[in-house]
C-alpha cells in the first residue's frame, strides 16, 4: 500500500494527491468532488476522527454521518487498496493506513496526536511521490504551519471561498452628476421613475439602494426588480427606532419590504445591523436567537413602563410569539410565518447558512447579520464564513437584498475604539 500511487497509471503521474484533514470533511461532507482528476486520500485516522462526531444535532455531526455514508456508498464491494474512482472525470480516493512515525517527524511532534498521524501519513506519501505533488489540506492554520515546516506543501479547503472581500457587493451605490430636475422627479407621485432613466454605467442589482445626487439636491431610492422601477425611499421608524443615517434608511426598507424574503446586513460594531433587525421584527409581529436580548432593552427602553408598546414586547415574550434559541433549533423544522433573525451570521459556515435558508416555508423572512471581519469559528476567515458565502452567492436574485453599514451610531466612543483598536 505504502507506494500505490508511484506504481499505478503512468498516465496520471501529473495528478497532484491531497491528503484531507478530518476538519474538512466536518466542514464539507461533499469535499471529495471538489478536487477534479486528482486523487483524494484519507488517512485512517480521519475516520476514526470522525467516528466520534456521528453522533449529535450540529452541522459537523451532519457532515461525519453524511460522509461516511457517501464513502460507503462510493466503495461498494470495492476494497480501497488501489482505490476507488470518486467518480467520471474525477480522481481517486483511497483510506491510507498507519505507518510507522517517520524519525524526522516522531523527533519533533508528538506521536499521540491525531494531527501528527495526519501529518506523518502525508510525509511518507510526499517520500514515496518524487513526481507528484502531496498537498495536505486542512483548515486548521497551526497544522498547515507545522506541515510547510517539514517541507509539505499545505492549503486550506476553498471550495466555498468568497474570492475577494475587499471588492464583495454592498448593497448600495452613490450616483452623481444626475441630470437636473431628475431628482425633484422622485419627490413627486408616483416617486419612481423607469429603469432605463437611470443612467449608470453598471447595471442595477435587483434590490440595490441608491443615493442620487444632482449638485447639493439628493434623494434615496432603489431597484424595485417586480416594477422594474428606480423608487425613492422614506425615512421610517420600526417600533420606535428610527434610522440616522442613508444606510439605515436602506436597511430599515429591505427588513420591512414584504417582498424580498432573504436579507444580509453586515458591519462592524455598532452599525445598527441587530437592533434594525429586531426593531423590524417586533414591528412585523412575528419570531428570535440567544444574543438578541440587550438590543431588545434598548426598543423596550424606548418607551416608558407603562405605555403600551413596553407591555406588548413583554407579553409578547411571555406568549413565546419573541423567542430566542441557539441554532441547533433549526434542524429538522419547517419555518412557517415567522420573521427569523440570526445574528453573528459570520460564524456559520456555508453549510449551516443553507440548512436555515431551505427550512423557509410560506410567509417567512429570513435575516443575517453579521460583521465578517470579527469571527470566532477556528476554521472561519472573512472569505470563508457562511455571510460572505451568502451575499457572493446571492447578490442579483429578486428576492434578496444586503446592506453593508459601515457609520457607527452607538457612540463616538465605540466609533472611535472600532476604528483605531
Amino acid at each position: 500500500i505504502n507506494n500505490v500511487f508511484s506504481r499505478e497509471d503512468s498516465l496520471s503521474q501529473k495528478k497532484k494527491i491531497f491528503v484531507l484533514d478530518t476538519n474538512v470533511i466536518l466542514h464539507d461532507s461533499a469535499c471529495i468532488y471538489y478536487f477534479q482528476d486528482n486523487d483524494v486520500v484519507i488517512p485512517i485516522t480521519v475516520l476514526e476522527e470522525l467516528d466520534q462526531f456521528k453522533k449529535g444535532n450540529q452541522s459537523i455531526n451532519f457532515h461525519a454521518r453524511e460522509f461516511v455514508r457517501n464513502l460507503d456508498a462510493l466503495s461498494g464491494d470495492k476494497l480501497f487498496k488501489r482505490g476507488v474512482k470518486i467518480g467520471p472525470n474525477l480522481g481517486h480516493m483511497i483510506i491510507k493506513l498507519e505507518q510507522e512515525f517517520h524519525e524526522q517527524i516522531a523527533f519533533n511532534f508528538s506521536t499521540k496526536s491525531p494531527d501528527h498521524h495526519i501529518l506523518n501519513v502525508t510525509y511518507h506519501l510526499h517520500l514515496a511521490n518524487k513526481t507528484r505533488q502531496v498537498i495536505l489540506v486542512t483548515k486548521d492554520v497551526n497544522l498547515r504551519m507545522k506541515a510547510k515546516s517539514i517541507g509539505l506543501l499545505a492549503q486550506d479547503y476553498k471550495s466555498d471561498y468568497v474570492k475577494d472581500v475587499s471588492t464583495m457587493y454592498t448593497g448600495k451605490r452613490l450616483v452623481e452628476n444626475i441630470a437636473p430636475g431628475f431628482v425633484d422627479r422622485l419627490y413627486q407621485a408616483p416617486y419612481e421613475v423607469n429603469l432605463e432613466e437611470l443612467p449608470v454605467e453598471e447595471p442595477l442589482v435587483p434590490n440595490e439602494y441608491l443615493i442620487i445626487r444632482n449638485g447639493k439636491k439628493s434623494v434615496l431610492a432603489y431597484h424595485n426588480p417586480f416594477t422594474k422601477t428606480v423608487q425613492r425611499i422614506a425615512k421610517t421608524t420600526a417600533y420606535g427606532i428610527s434610522s440616522r443615517n442613508a444606510e439605515q434608511v436602506f436597511a430599515l426598507s429591505a427588513l420591512m419590504n414584504d417582498n424580498i424574503k432573504l436579507v444580509t446586513l453586515s458591519g462592524k460594531a455598532g452599525t445598527g445591523k441587530t437592533l434594525l433587525s429586531l426593531a423590524a421584527a417586533i414591528e412585523k409581529r412575528k419570531s428570535y436567537l440567544q444574543s438578541l436580548y440587550d438590543n431588545l432593552g434598548v426598543i423596550q427602553n424606548v418607551f416608558d413602563s407603562k405605555d403600551k408598546n413596553y407591555q406588548r414586547i413583554k407579553v409578547m415574550i411571555e406568549e413565546e410569539k419573541l423567542k430566542m434559541e441557539p441554532l441547533s433549533y433549526i434542524r429538522g423544522r419547517s419555518l412557517v410565518k415567522i420573521f427569523f433573525v440570526v445574528d453573528e451570521a459570520q460564524n456559520l459556515t456555508p453549510h449551516e447558512v443553507k440548512t436555515i435558508i431551505t427550512r423557509a416555508g410560506e410567509g417567512t423572512k429570513i435575516v443575517f447579520t453579521g460583521d465578517i471581519f470579527q469571527i470566532d469559528h477556528p476554521y472561519l476567515d472573512s472569505s470563508s464564513n457562511g455571510l460572505s458565502y451568502l451575499i457572493e452567492r446571492m447578490k442579483g436574485q429578486e428576492l434578496y437584498a444586503h446592506i453593508n453599514l459601515e457609520k457607527g451610531e452607538r457612540s463616538e466612543l465605540a466609533e472611535l475604539a472600532s476604528n483605531l483598536l
